[in-house]
């Protein structure tokens, strides 16, 4: 088990970490999620070692420092890296053997996952000749190519299309089946919401909101209705029970204040509308995302 025990990070006059403490189970996937600014970065670059705690502790199984377990940990950064100039295998030869691959075994890997992602062909040509998409399945397997223990991906989808990123989900699966230990911090709340067991929210460098994701939806849940009706929207916006609504392609989802049962609001509505489908639903994790930002900034939702 990871452990991050009352982290603080402050440059000059800016505090970009304030007292952060989490768990992070080997076998789950940990969602490390903030809106920009946030301190995400700075906090995985401390788990990693790169940067220096100004007080707080990361133990992982017991150890209280990762310098000892660096060819045990693989990060994928959300600003992507890579010499354009070398060839794809030489590329990740050169980041296995900082792991301390050797040379036949990293070889091996290498190619087994060049062959899964089906970019094989690709092995000896440079990587300024390839599409951004595949060389972002490039740095992906420079992250995962000696096996990590620990997995720290950020932002693992972004530019990859629909498919890749189908792919790229089931090797996160993968490592989470087989008892690793993965933190994964995206602003890809559908793929956070489907993916993490556990979640942890933090904005302007503190904790906003932490647990298994059930739980978060259980404690913010509220009053969360699904709409589909026909005609004119105006009784929603001008009921003084919705506190808040969205709609989308054909729907409306709201929130109804605590006071009010959904089946009390569907009386109310019935005359006001024709409805076509009405159901209680749990809120999103995107919507409670925003809600608890917009709360931990002093801004209406």
């Amino acid at each position: 088990m990871l452990e991050v025990q009352n982290l603080y990070k402050k440059y000059g006059n800016v505090v970009a970490v304030d007292g952060v403490s989490f768990q992070a189970k080997p076998g789950k996937i940990f969602g490390l999620i903030g809106p920009n600014g946030a301190g995400k970065t700075t906090t995985m670059r401390m788990i990693l070692n790169i940067t220096k705690p100004s007080t707080g502790k990361i133990i992982f199984d017991g150890i209280k420092s990762l310098s000892d377990l660096y060819n045990h940990v693989g990060y994928l950064p959300e600003e992507r890296g890579l010499y354009k100039k070398s060839k794809v295998i030489d590329l990740i030869l050169y980041f296995a053997s900082l792991k301390g691959m050797k040379k036949k075994t990293a070889r091996i890997e290498a190619l087994n996952w060049l062959d899964r992602l089906k970019i094989k062909d690709i092995a000896n040509r440079k990587i300024e000749e390839l599409s951004k998409g595949n060389q972002q399945k490039i740095q992906f397997i420079t992250s995962i190519v000696h096996n990590p223990n620990i997995l720290i991906l950020d932002e693992p989808f972004t530019g990859f299309d629909p498919i890749n990123q189908q792919e790229i989900k089931n090797i996160i699966l993968d490592f989470s089946n087989s008892g690793k230990i993965l933190i994964l911090s995206t602003h890809q709340m559908d793929y956070a919401e489907k993916l993490c067991s556990e979640i942890f929210l933090t904005n302007k460098g503190k904790e906003v909101c932490s647990g298994s994701l059930s739980e978060i939806k259980k404690r913010f849940g509220g009053q969360h209705i699904k709409l589909k009706f026909e005609g004119d929207e105006n009784f929603i916006k001008n009921d003084s029970n919705v506190l808040q609504y969205e709609f989308f392609n054909g729907y409306v989802e709201l929130q109804l204040k605590e006071s009010i049962i959904p089946s009390d609001y569907l009386k109310s509505i019935v005359d006001k509308t024709t409805l076509t489908d009405f159901s209680v639903i749990e809120p999103s994790l995107n919507r409670i995302f925003i809600d608890l930002v917009n709360q931990s900034s002093g801004k209406i939702s």
